[in-house]
């Protein structure tokens, strides 16, 4: 059984690309969470009804975050991959958020792609060619996902292209450390 979580993430710095996960796809309540021990995906919560993830959801393998879990990415696509799919993606952009539960804060970033084949998102390279609604949008279901868990969700700014190909840098630094 192959660790998706230990799939080279590679990434190329100067075109920005990399390799991503989708746990979760766009438009779902149900939130899947991959489980390196068993290579499979759980169910892990339904959404309340009327809520759905407003893009495919995943991470960037190999790389470590504070949360110990891989650096988190969304993925904004023309259709929904299906759980599970491997996706070569263009970072552009990163909301820097915080997440705090039980007292405890800790970096909960959120990287944004689009895929490396994608038509109709291929003209967006950074945070300016996104609408700020978009933006706004976005960040407001992160923080009403959290406040139904019990959790607090802030966005700390939204960063560029070069913020997000250093956080999956310093994400696989971290995860080689800790081997």
């Amino acid at each position: 059984m192959r660790d998706l979580t230990r799939l080279p993430h590679e990434l190329d710095r100067e075109a920005g690309t990399c390799n991503a996960i989708v746990e979760t796809p766009k438009g779902n309540r149900a939130k899947y969470n991959y489980d390196p021990e068993t290579g499979l995906f759980t169910f892990k919560k339904l959404l309340p009804e009327g809520m759905s993830f407003p893009l495919d959801f995943g991470f960037i393998p190999s790389t470590l975050c504070d949360d110990g879990d891989p650096l988190d990415v969304m993925i904004l696509s023309e259709e929904p991959a299906p759980v599970g799919a491997l996706i070569k993606v263009r970072l552009v952009a990163v909301l820097a958020a915080e997440e705090q539960e039980k007292g405890k804060i800790e970096r909960n970033d959120r990287l944004i792609a689009v895929p490396e084949v994608s038509y109709l998102y291929a003209g967006v390279k950074n945070p300016d060619d996104l609408p700020d609604t978009f933006i706004d949008h976005l960040s407001q279901f992160w923080v009403n996902k959290a406040k139904l868990e019990g959790k607090r969700f802030k966005v700390l700014r939204v960063g560029e292209p070069a913020e997000a190909i250093e956080l999956v840098r310093h994400g696989a630094k971290v995860l080689k450390k800790a081997a």
